[in-house]
């Protein structure tokens, strides 16, 4: 059973995670497989909007923990081809047709996308803040959403797709039935503009969405190296052992105020 599902209906391509019995977490295999279907979507001449989705209860886990653990390599392997739909030479526009948990990683998939449809049972959660991670600074939200709001999602707090549909994060609400048909409806309304219409609007918006600058990378790395690496891998211990988490903070409490240079 192939872990990433394609399925052309005229110039809409779908691309469907299935990995079901683990929520459609993303390991190596299937990082290679999106990477495979979003190049395949990005070269072909028919082919002009992108539906993104997965099958079971999850749309994505996010990142696969007990890959990670086994491999020691927090964050998982990434693939050896390059993703356009992650690193933004993709021109055409995709959907997100959300059918449950989008977490973590997951909700990174959603982010990257144009537009976005959700089942009204769907759920969102950024993991990186459990995991003693930065939550989200690399995929936007914090500049995408109103500053509490992203705080809330840095800080683990779940949201619902209703929530978030009153945020004005998600398009439509659409029952389970009805998702995929919704995400093509919106597919085929794209497909009656112009051409150079689509493509040059889905440039200048994809512009004017705000995006984190190279500095405040730099400070995410420079963050990344304040705390007890232990915690990292005792986080997803627990996650695969299904048990509470015994973190350790720092070696010395007063660690805690001896920030790097943040300059």
């Amino acid at each position: 059973m192939a872990v990433v599902e394609t399925e052309r209906r005229g110039q809409v391509f779908i691309v469907r995670m299935n990995r079901p019995e683990r929520l459609n977490a993303l390991n190596t295999e299937m990082r290679t497989a999106l990477a495979e279907a979003w190049t395949e979507f990005r070269h072909a001449r028919d082919l002009e909007v992108g539906i993104l989705t997965g099958t079971g209860r999850g749309f994505c886990a996010g990142e696969d923990m007990k890959e990670s653990l086994a491999s020691g390599t927090p964050g998982g392997t990434r693939p050896a081809i390059s993703n356009p739909f992650m690193d933004g030479t993709l021109e055409k526009p995709v959907i997100a047709a959300i059918n449950g948990f989008a977490m973590g990683g997951g909700f990174m998939l959603v982010e990257r996308t144009d537009l976005r449809v959700a089942v009204p049972e769907a759920v969102f959660e950024v993991s990186e803040a459990k995991r003693w991670l930065l939550g989200g600074y690399n995929h936007g939200h914090l500049a995408n959403l109103p500053y509490p709001i992203a705080m809330e999602m840095a800080f683990g707090f779940r949201f619902t797709a209703e929530r978030f549909h009153q945020l004005g994060f998600i398009n439509r609400l659409a029952a389970a039935d009805d998702l995929i048909p919704t995400a093509v409806g919106m597919a085929e309304h794209l497909l009656t503009l112009p051409p150079a219409s689509r493509v040059n609007t889905v440039h200048m918006m994809r512009r004017m969405r705000p995006e984190p600058t190279p500095a405040q990378m730099a400070l995410a790395a420079k963050l990344h190296e304040h705390g007890d690496k232990g915690d990292l891998m005792e986080s997803r211990a627990a996650f695969a052992e299904k048990r509470a988490p015994n973190f350790k903070g720092w070696h010395d409490p007063d660690d805690r105020y001896r920030l790097p240079d943040l300059e």
